[in-house]
This record gives structure tokens, sequence and C-alpha cells, in this order.
């Protein structure tokens, strides 16, 4: 079976891709991801709030130990003495690039368009096969509209592909008014893929403490229908790639992906739950069902069952909601 894909622009062995997540921290871990099958590695974040942050510790350290001491500003360690986690990123970068054979995606994760070209030259320059863009944005602001929110991640975009040449993918959420408007705009502006969803985690409430409370909640296969129904959609549609991130635990869920017409599917998940292993685990099982299939290859199983190619378009569409509505028996008393 030929299970090639190609993504980004990079042909891939197979269309798993681990997600960003905090398995590429470990050069062990990358290692037995990419034993395990995997085709390419999506690095973890490198976070514009932790850059910030990083700057600002810097500059206070370096204006307030001097204050009274002059004699003092010959002991202070230069700027450039202390590493920052852009250079800790980079070098881990350069380690994994040393160490593995498949494909290194960075990934950014951020906001504002402020640094983005400062890292994304970087990044490029530290030997990265492909960037992702996280841009983790949430519109809470009553007087910034929808086309404003668009705006920002398609004037990000345009200012980074003006300098990096790396193949781009932008890591989007389902929370648009119009995901297939967005992506065509992006496509446009330089977007070499997309990447869909992003999730965002939800606060909760200590009811007894009375405090908000972060809540980290790893995904489950439902939540991989949103993006499967989009991708099947978008299919056909656009040129750039389509990869299927969030909710893929089994070799079930990522085969739907394909026949939705994902070009790869990302793990994180069900690899932090299971292990590296998984990953293993899920590709015999598409292999397996490849053997059993009338397919040869992943291309030509690719998209078979999108909206453009399946045998009933409305099972994508409004339609479909109104179907399951009809057909939905109450239990008890119904």
């Amino acid at each position: 079976m030929d299970l090639r894909t190609t993504y980004l622009g990079l042909t891939l062995k197979n269309p798993l891709v681990p997600s960003a997540s905090p398995l590429s921290r470990s050069l062990d871990m990358a290692k037995k991801l990419e034993d395990a099958g995997a085709a390419a590695l999506v690095m973890y974040s490198l976070f514009e709030e932790e850059l910030q942050h990083d700057q600002e510790v810097m500059d206070d350290y370096l204006n307030h130990q001097t204050l009274g001491h002059a004699e003092a500003a010959s002991f202070l360690p230069l700027h450039g003495d202390l590493p920052s986690r852009q250079e800790s990123y980079l070098e881990q970068l350069t380690r994994l690039k040393q160490a593995l054979e498949i494909p290194v995606i960075a990934s950014l994760n951020g906001i504002t368009p402020g640094g983005w070209i400062e890292h994304g030259k970087a990044l490029q320059q530290a030997g990265a096969d492909a960037l992702e863009l996280n841009v983790y944005y949430i519109a809470g602001d009553s007087r910034v509209s929808g086309a404003e929110v668009e705006r920002r991640y398609i004037d990000l975009l345009h200012e980074l592909r003006q300098h990096v040449t790396l193949p781009i993918a932008m890591k989007l959420s389902p929370q648009f008014s119009s995901v297939a408007n967005i992506i065509s705009h992006l496509e446009r502006v330089g977007a070499n893929g997309v990447s869909l969803f992003n999730r965002f985690y939800q606060p909760d409430i200590d009811i007894d403490s009375l405090r908000v409370t972060p809540q980290l909640s790893l995904s489950s296969s439902a939540d991989a229908l949103l993006a499967m129904r989009w991708i099947a959609m978008l299919y056909g549609r656009v040129k750039l790639s389509l990869a299927a991130t969030g909710g893929v635990h089994n070799h079930e869920d990522a085969v739907k992906m394909l026949l939705a017409g994902a070009d790869v599917v990302h793990l994180c998940s069900t690899l932090l739950i299971h292990g590296t292993g998984r990953l293993a685990e899920i590709l015999r099982g598409i292999e397996d069902w490849l053997e059993e299939s009338p397919y040869e290859s992943i291309e030509q199983l690719k998209g078979t069952l999108s909206q453009q190619h399946a045998g009933d378009a409305s099972a994508y569409a409004r339609a479909n909601y109104l179907q399951l509505l009809n057909s939905y028996l109450p239990a008890g008393d119904g």
C-alpha cells in the first residue's frame, strides 16, 4: 500500500504527524515518534507572551541593578549572555533536525505581528522545514468586529510572508462567521495550508474557593467531527493543504479524516494518553483497513467522501441537521 501524502509541499511517507505538544521537548521522545512511524513532527509552540516576558524581565533586571551602584554595570551579564526562550527553542530545533530524518515543523503561537517576522526568519535560518502559525485569539472585546478579527489573521500572514519563504500553515479555530471565506483569503495572501481546528481551553470555576481555575481537558473522538465536516466541505474548493487536528484517537478517526479530504492527520491527546507507541498502532490500523478497502493508496482514497464527491452532498449541510432531529427517538416517556 502506498501511504505517501503531500503536505505544505513536503512529500511525507504517511499522513500521521504529531502536533505541537510537550513530546517534542525531548529528543528521546521525538526519536520514538519517528521510530513509531511519524511522517513529520510539529514542535511545541513558541509563545509570544513568553518572549515578551523574557524581554521585560531582562530590561527590569538591567535597569534596576545599577541604581546607585554605577560600578556594578561592569559585572552585569551582557543581554545576549542569558539564553532566551527563542534561543532555547532554536537550539532544540537544531537538535531535532540533526537527530531526525523526518521534516520538523516549527510552531509560533501569538496574536500580534510585532516580533513574528524576527522569529520566523530565525526559525527559517535554523532549518525548520515549515512553519505553523497558531493565532490563538479570543475576540472578547465588543468594540472589535468580526472583519477586524479576520484582518488580524490576514495582516499577520501577509507581513510574515514578505520575509519568510518557508511553507506556512495557519492553525485556525472554528469560531469564524465564514470559515471557508477566511481560508480563501489566507490562501490568496500566501498560506500553504490550514490546520483545522485549534481548541480553546476553557477555564472553570471552583465553587468552594470562588476562583476561576485553569482546566485542561484532552480531546475525544467526538471532537474530530467538526474538523471532518469542514475539511469535507473545503476539499476541492481550495488548493492549499488541509490538516485535521483535534480528536483523532484511533485509525478509524484517521481514515475518516482522509476520506473527507485531509492531507495529514495530527495526533496529540492520544499520544499523551497512550504513549508514542500509539502512533504505530494507528498506522497499522490504517494499513489493515486499506488492505480490505478498494483503494491502493492514500492519494486515491483522499477526499472520496468529501462534499464534492459524496453521493449525497446534503450530508454535510443543514439538511443533515434536520434529518437527525426528525429521526431521534427519545428514551423513557417518549
